[in-house]
């Protein structure tokens, strides 16, 4: 079964794979948003941080590979009242726009190394100048906690790997932690994660 069409099966069961309410940590950048900015929701599945984003009065576009997830997603915002914009793209071979955006919120996404420089190109490049990059990911030290996530630790995120990657950056901010997360039944539980705050 390819990656897509995991996606697909899991986001065509009932219920919202990770919940409804948005990340944690992604909540918690609210005073860096303002009303008006483009804003760019990767990899954003059944919406629910792109949704959020809408709600704080920002211009979204939704990615996701999976239709069944932006299905999803476009109903939790009819419920919410919100508009968000949604487009069917696989990160790796969408054709990422140049100084688009505001903001881009890059929640839980892992992609295979050798996929990962392009990737994190992609999002600099995406960004406008002062544009805000908010990430957070898994660090290896997942596959002992069992809580979520790839099977793969070199798909997690290393201090050191956000540093090469984004170390261009005008403004760059990483935080190392142990904590517990609860965002529906596939992210539950103590777990070891990584954020991540830059400006372009």
């Amino acid at each position: 079964m390819s990656e897509v069409e995991r996606w697909q099966t899991r986001f065509s069961a009932p219920g919202y794979t990770f919940g409804k309410a948005p990340n944690a940590f992604l909540k918690a950048q609210a005073h860096r948003l303002r009303p008006g900015h483009r804003a760019l929701s990767v990899a954003d599945g059944e919406g629910r941080n792109g949704v959020w984003l809408a709600e704080q009065g920002l211009d979204v576009l939704a990615i996701d590979f999976s239709a069944a997830g932006l299905a999803k997603a476009r109903t939790l915002a009819a419920e919410r009242g919100v508009t968000l914009r949604t487009e069917l793209a696989d990160i790796t071979t969408w054709q990422w726009p140049h100084q688009a955006f505001d903001v881009i919120a890059a929640i839980f996404i892992f992609v295979e190394p050798d996929e990962r420089p392009a990737f994190f190109n992609n999002l600099k490049r995406a960004l406008k100048p002062g544009g805000l990059l908010l990430m957070q990911g898994y660090r290896p030290e997942q596959l002992n906690y069992r809580t979520g996530g790839p099977p793969k630790a070199e798909r997690m995120y290393t201090r050191a790997i956000l540093q090469q990657g984004f170390g261009d950056m005008a403004a760059l901010d990483i935080s190392e932690h142990d904590s517990m997360i609860s965002e529906g039944a596939s992210h539950a539980g103590m777990s070891p994660l990584i954020d991540m705050v830059a400006r372009k």
